[in-house]
C-alpha cells in the first residue's frame, strides 16, 4: 500500500505543481485583464473629459459672444436714445432760435445765399409769422410753409428751388450731426 500512497501523493503532489501553475497563469491572465481594463477605462475617461472640456469651452464662447453682443445691443439702444433725445433738444433749440432776435439777420443771410445760387429774382416762401422780416428785402414773397423756421427759395423760372428750412438743414446733415454727438458720447 505504500506504493499505491506513493503514488496517490505523486498525483496530489503533480495536481497542486499544475493547480499552482494554472492559478498562476490565472492570476496572470487577471492582472493583465484588469490592466488592460484600466488602461481602456482611462483611454475613455481622457476622451471623455477632452470632450467635456471642448464642450464647456464651445459652451463658455457661445455664452460669452452672446453677454458681448447683448452689452453692445444695450450700448446702441442706450447710444440711440441719446441721439434721440439730443436730436429733439436741437430741433427745440432751433424752434426757440425763430423768437431770438438774431433771427431776422438769419433769414437775410438765407436770401442772399438763395440770391447768390439762384439769381436776384427770386420767390420765397416763409412761415407766415417771418413775412415781416422779409418785406424790407424786395423780394418776392410766395405762399405759406409749415415750418420750424427757415425759407424755401424759388428761382423766377421755377425750375430750381433751394429748401433752407431748418427741418431740411437738419435732415441734410443729420449725418454730420450723428457723427459728432457720437464721438461726444463715446
Amino acid at each position: 500500500m505504500s506504493a499505491l500512497n506513493t503514488f496517490e501523493e505523486e498525483i496530489q503532489d503533480r495536481k497542486k505543481k499544475e493547480l499552482a501553475i494554472l492559478n498562476s497563469l490565472l492570476d496572470e491572465k487577471k492582472n493583465r485583464v484588469s490592466q488592460i481594463k484600466n488602461e481602456r477605462l482611462m483611454e475613455i475617461k481622457e476622451k471623455y473629459d477632452r470632450e467635456a472640456d471642448n464642450r464647456s469651452q464651445r459652451e463658455f464662447a457661445r455664452i460669452t459672444e452672446s453677454a458681448r453682443l447683448e452689452a453692445k445691443k444695450i450700448l446702441f439702444d442706450a447710444i440711440n436714445l441719446n441721439m434721440s433725445a439730443a436730436l429733439e433738444s436741437i430741433r427745440q433749440e432751433l424752434m426757440n432760435n425763430t423768437k431770438k432776435a438774431d433771427y431776422k439777420k438769419m433769414l437775410e443771410k438765407m436770401v442772399l445765399y438763395a440770391k447768390k445760387y439762384l439769381g436776384d429774382d427770386i420767390t420765397i416762401r416763409c412761415r407766415e409769422s417771418d413775412v415781416q422780416y422779409l418785406k424790407d428785402m424786395k423780394i418776392t414773397i410766395g405762399s405759406n410753409i409749415s415750418s420750424m423756421g427757415g425759407i424755401v427759395a424759388v428761382d423766377k423760372s421755377q425750375t430750381r428751388e433751394i429748401d433752407l428750412t431748418f427741418e431740411e438743414l437738419l435732415e441734410n446733415h443729420e449725418d454730420e450731426i450723428k457723427n459728432f454727438l457720437y464721438e461726444k458720447m463715446i
